[in-house]
């Protein structure tokens, strides 16, 4: 710990989850499905063959999720609602299903109750299946842009001045690029016909962020213009990214490529809500593939956040390629490595293939966020780290998770130093996450949780080192006021 880094005496802290990962009960009290319920039924395309037809069973156990979280003394609770629960066919002229909406209003109010802070993400990847079969999902811009409008100004409603922070989005990349462009997420199209009969991966994914971004900001207008002053909550978008570091930091190539690797990732989305505009580079790469915008798609998204989301876990090294793009390619004509030219890692292995730890990454981009969109008020949403082989722990060992503990140590350092040494505005930080849970793609094999979930045993739940300790790193840091 730097000597003198501090957070500021309102600073939030949390943890986060996702309706799919944890809720279960895909089809009770008239739920429809998601997108995500039936690209699980395809076989192959999950580890295991796994679902999240029962997941942690969260909706059937709010309580226990919520005793958790005073357990660790968590002041916030990031979690985010199924559509299809709420509108079950999702359209904005088909039915609203009243249990389904009245089961978010009542987990507000009794995470109110017990003193914890809702933060409420509107869309974490499970569109209404429906909608995808009716007219292509987010592939069809004006459609999807006035039935998610109608979803947001249903919750908005309901939730009345409950909820004072709303995510519109989470992580616009994930939805784009590995559900349009690698296939590894629903809905699951793709160039790659080894692993989907339809997509065109050099045009969808681009096409899917655009409609993700007017959405976004059609969301915004309707909670500014008729909920914020009734309710006087914020809203913003989460937006993903990792640190860049050059393979090479000798060649000049490299270091520039770590610039658009972020841009391509991060400034895809933020450069439209903060400077009104795509990043030159992609427009520079792509072309008329990147959508061009009307006047009055940009007047919605420029300005449209009260807040920066960050989800962020680890950094990578960059090595610029020579020659064409790909037409498939999403990066900015660059390789993605975890090991540089020395042969050094970027950080210790994870679980997770594409995860290596660098706290010193996440400070990195913190400052490098806050100097390109003005130094605006940074709420990290996601953080954490999966364990190289935890799922195969005995129980004691795996309760010990001194790695992710550490991890949490190593991040809230670097952003305590962020805040004090760089002037980044960071406010709040959502660890990730409460619950190990359905990992997507990876099934139940990858754990993410500071709280073990036994699926064998009726998903009983036992709180990790990592969950008892995060309270106090946080009280080390945080002033008091």
């Amino acid at each position: 710990m730097g000597s003198t880094s501090t957070l500021p005496p309102d600073f939030l802290w949390g943890f986060a989850t996702a309706s799919y990962q944890i809720e279960g009960a895909v089809s009770e009290d008239g739920r429809g499905p998601s997108i995500w319920d039936t690209f699980c039924k395809i076989p192959g395309k999950i580890a295991g063959g796994a679902t999240g037809d029962v997941a942690c069973d969260s909706y059937h156990r709010t309580h226990e999720d919520i005793a958790l979280l005073k357990t660790c003394g968590a002041q916030a609770y990031r979690f985010s609602i199924s559509w299809s629960r709420v509108i079950p066919l999702g359209g904005r002229n088909d039915p609203i299903n009243q249990k389904g909406l009245q089961h978010y209003v009542k987990f507000v109010d009794d995470l109110l109750e017990a003193g914890i802070k809702p933060l409420v993400t509107l869309f974490h990847w499970d569109l209404p299946d429906e909608l995808d079969k009716r007219y292509g999902g987010l592939l069809n811009k004006e459609e999807f842009v006035a039935d998610f409008a109608r979803y947001a100004r249903v919750v908005f409603d309901a939730m009345g001045d409950r909820v004072k922070y709303w995510i519109t989005f989470n992580e616009p990349w994930c939805s784009s690029v590995l559900g349009y462009n690698v296939g590894q997420f629903a809905p699951g199209r793709t160039s790659d016909r080894t692993k989907s009969a339809v997509g065109d991966g050099s045009r969808e994914c681009w096409t899917v962020g655009h409609s993700l971004l007017v959405a976004h900001g059609a969301a915004v207008k309707i909670y500014r213009d008729e909920f914020k002053a009734r309710d006087g909550g914020e809203i913003g978008i989460t937006l993903n990214g990792d640190w860049a570091e050059p393979w090479d930091p000798e060649n000049p190539a490299d270091v520039e490529a770590c610039d658009r690797k972020i841009e391509f990732a991060i400034s895809w989305f933020a450069d439209p809500i903060y400077h009104g505009k795509y990043p030159d580079s992609m427009v520079k790469q792509l072309g008329d593939r990147l959508p061009t915008w009307s006047p009055e798609d940009i007047a919605l998204v420029h300005g449209s956040n009260d807040f920066y989301g960050m989800n962020h876990y680890c950094a990578n090294y960059i090595k610029a390629l020579t020659g064409e793009p790909d037409p498939t390619d999403t990066a900015g004509n660059l390789e993605i490595l975890l090991s540089n030219k020395k042969g050094e890692w970027v950080g210790p292995e994870t679980q997770s293939p594409w995860l290596r730890p660098s706290a010193i990454g996440f400070r990195k981009l913190l400052k490098w966020l806050s100097d390109r969109y003005g130094r605006p008020k940074i709420y990290v949403t996601e953080n954490g780290t999966s364990l190289k082989g935890e799922n195969d722990l005995p129980l004691d060992k795996l309760l010990e998770d001194e790695f992710r503990t550490q991890y949490f140590r190593d991040y809230i350092d670097a952003m305590a130093d962020a805040y004090t040494l760089d002037g980044v505005n960071v406010r709040a930080y959502m660890a990730w996450s409460l619950l190990d849970n359905f990992e997507w793609a990876e099934g139940y094999e990858t754990r993410f949780g500071v709280t073990y979930v036994d699926y064998e045993n009726d998903q009983k739940r036992i709180p990790k080192q990592s969950a008892k300790t995060i309270g106090e790193i946080f009280d080390r840091y945080i002033q008091k006021a």
